[in-house]
């Protein structure tokens, strides 16, 4: 409610600002020139339509699913639309560099300053200023507004950015492809002649290691080699005479036992021999079997002289001889094919060793060539991929075909978008009237004096006793008497009602001696005096006003009294205090003038004589108000506070500063005197700020006589 009453207080200044504040809006609106604003509609694709092979792909404009890749596409090319590359096509193409109705200099009627000022301006940041792009909601759609003073132009503009975004997209595109066909063809270059030159090497490495015989296999590998074939070869012919070996030495073996076991000259032995049984070693056992039978025939007829048993055993003997010779052949056949048997092992193993050196020398071979032939290989596939990207690329080069295409060209429209009068005097007066709440607001928020009751009892903790207004009589006669004049006014209630605070707040012990002081000078202590005194004197209270004020007394002067004689006078010991005390027009209400001016004012007052003087007065009078100087700049308040029953402390509202209040109540403080509180002086009741405190003595009626007044 406090910053209500202020802005109400202050509402003139809020209307003075808001006042001020849309007629300058007006002004400034009517001044402004009329823009006027077209757009084109584009519809932008991800990619281009392909109208060749799906295999002969964009370097730029690949189909693009993910939602935040195509969001960046779409921001990326509002980028390009308002890029200087776009505005400087449009500039070039209209020629804008030499328009003085574009760059705004055709007031310029000096033809050498109008081109230097048409040379100072960018003509491309011009239209980038111009041009706004605005995207369609989930769509391809966007359009591109352009502003101007000329609705025509700003139509053409608008087109001429279009035409000028699609050309730079496609010259982009095509910029980008002509650089990646240069490094194809760089590349493409470079791999040829490494394809060439592994092929080359290849070639070499199979006329060096000889290898021109060696074939390839379905997978374009080299055969199996001849030496590995050859120790295969080998290896089977090696087994197979390792095996006929065993099968001679075992009958070799056998024959040698057999042997063994019978006599040099018994050929029983050949029995166990399977050759035995066949062939012409059988026939020879069967005639030496039939040649022993005829034999013993014999010698049953014969005697061993006898010329046929000699000639038959002689028969015997030599067939015996010639079938041990057979036998001992058929060993000697054995054991000599045991050894060729064994000797063709020898060798076979030669050969088996030098077929497996070559067979590794080979492998080796085999392995650099399969390495050479890799590299070329791939040499050749990567030559065969770039090249085939080259032919492509040149292909797609050839293309004109843009993603962007004009769905909506630009018509001048005569309705301009800015200024709006009513908009912009409309913001204007909110902006005034916002303003002036914020001054209004600022001055009370910066208003660092003492203004309110609040004020007295929350930032300076002190009792509020009441407020007086202005007193400013009508009549002509003296301010201090207004209250005695005009009995019914509303000073007068709230002079009674001062009165009744200070009885309320000690009625078991009303205060005798009241000191009345101010924070600084000029806050209207000697009128709060004089009134005070007046509305106490008016219940039947002898009230005596003592101006212990000795630098700049009043109180004898508001009552056209004379000031020859008072309490510097009685402090001194000159005088009487019959003499001195003088009566007012006011019943009950007795003035005790300041007298001649010491040159030591607070030192007189700090005198028993000043005690003693003050006690003689509780003696006579019911109540005593000092009228003391204000405590800021000198101390007689302070001295004065010590003699007496406490302080009322006057300020003045709107006007005594909180920080000087708070150095006057923290000086009395530190002497430890009584305050009795605080009273506001000068309360305008006709402000806003005061009328819900003091709005009722405004109303005040005057049928009540001055006996229910008091």
């Amino acid at each position: 409610m406090q910053y209500v009453r202020a802005l109400w207080r202050r509402k003139w200044l809020i209307v003075g600002v808001t006042t001020v504040m849309a007629l300058v809006g007006t002004l400034y609106t009517l001044r402004q020139p009329k823009i006027y604003s077209t757009s084109t509609s584009l519809i932008i694709d991800v990619a281009a339509p392909r109208v060749l092979d799906t295999e002969v792909k964009e370097v730029m404009g690949d189909e693009r699913s993910n939602y935040w890749a195509n969001k960046e596409y779409y921001q990326t090319q509002n980028e390009v639309i308002t890029s200087r590359a776009v505005a400087s096509r449009v500039v070039d193409r209209l020629g804008l560099q030499n328009d003085a109705a574009f760059l705004g200099v055709e007031g310029i009627k000096d033809e050498e300053e109008r081109k230097k000022a048409m040379a100072s301006i960018d003509a491309v940041g011009l239209v980038r200023s111009r041009i706004n792009v605005i995207p369609s909601v989930n769509s391809r759609v966007v359009r591109i507004a352009v502003e101007d003073v000329d609705p025509d132009r700003a139509a053409r503009l608008a087109n001429e950015v279009a035409e000028a975004y699609i050309a730079e997209n496609l010259n982009l595109r095509l910029k980008t492809t002509e650089g990646a066909s240069a490094w194809l063809e760089e590349r493409m270059s470079e791999l040829g002649a490494r394809a060439n030159g592994s092929e080359l090497n290849l070639f070499k490495f199979k006329r060096g290691a000889d290898m021109l015989s060696m074939s390839l296999d379905k997978k374009g590998g080299p055969q199996q080699s001849t030496a590995k074939l050859a120790h295969d070869t080998y290896m089977s012919t090696l087994i197979a005479v390792r095996t006929k070996i065993a099968a001679l030495q075992a009958r070799v073996d056998s024959m040698r036992q057999l042997r063994k076991s019978a006599s040099p000259e018994s050929e029983h032995w050949a029995e166990g021999l399977s050759e035995a049984s066949e062939g012409s070693l059988r026939d020879l056992r069967t005639r030496v079997l039939e040649q022993r039978t005829a034999c013993v025939e014999l010698s049953g007829r014969y005697l061993p002289e006898h010329p046929k048993m000699q000639e038959c055993q002689q028969k015997l003997t030599v067939l015996q001889q010639e079938l041990r010779r057979s036998l001992e052949n058929l060993v000697l056949g054995a054991e000599t094919d045991l050894a060729a048997a064994q000797a063709n092992e020898r060798n076979l193993l030669a050969l088996v060793d030098k077929a497996k050196t070559e067979a590794f020398q080979v492998t080796e071979k085999e392995i650099q060539y399969e390495k050479l032939q890799r590299e070329a290989e791939n040499d050749q596939r990567m030559y065969e991929m770039v090249l085939k990207r080259f032919k492509e690329l040149e292909v797609s080069g050839l293309l004109r075909t843009s993603n962007v295409r004009v769905l909506d060209a630009a018509l001048p429209n005569p309705v301009p978008v800015r200024p709006n009068t009513r908009n912009s005097v409309m913001l204007f007066f909110i902006l005034g009237l916002l303003g002036g709440v914020a001054v209004v607001l600022a001055l009370e928020f910066l208003d660092a004096s003492v203004a309110s009751r609040a004020d007295v009892e929350e930032r300076l903790g002190l009792p509020f006793i009441g407020a007086m207004p202005p007193l400013v009589p009508g009549d002509g006669g003296p301010v201090d008497l207004y209250i005695h004049r005009h009995p019914r006014s509303p000073a007068a209630e709230m002079c009674r009602a001062i009165r009744t605070n200070l009885l309320f707040m000690s009625p078991d012990k009303p205060f005798r001696t009241v000191v009345v002081s101010s924070a600084g000078p000029s806050e209207g202590k000697s009128t709060v005096v004089i009134n005070l005194g007046m509305v106490m004197a008016q219940t039947g209270t002898r009230v005596l006003l003592m101006d212990t004020d000795m630098r700049r007394p009043r109180l004898h002067g508001a009552f056209g009294l004379p000031d020859d004689m008072g309490v510097s006078s009685l402090v001194v010991g000159e005088g009487s205090l019959e003499g001195a005390i003088k009566s007012t027009d006011v019943p009950n209400l007795f003035v005790l003038p300041c007298g001649p001016l010491p040159p030591n004012p607070a030192e007189l007052l700090h005198t028993r004589a000043f005690s003693e003087l003050l006690g003689k007065l509780r003696e006579r009078f019911d109540c005593i108000l000092l009228d003391s100087p204000p405590l800021g700049p000198v101390s007689d308040a302070l001295v004065l506070s010590k003699q007496t029953d406490g302080i009322l402390l006057v300020l003045k509202a709107g006007t005594t500063h909180r920080e000087q209040a708070k150095r006057a109540i923290r000086s009395l403080r530190d002497v430890k005197a009584h305050i009795i509180g605080a009273l506001l002086n000068h309360v305008d009741l006709k402000s806003g700020r005061y009328e819900g405190e003091y709005g009722g003595y405004n109303s005040y009626g005057g049928e009540r006589d001055e006996r229910t007044a008091t």
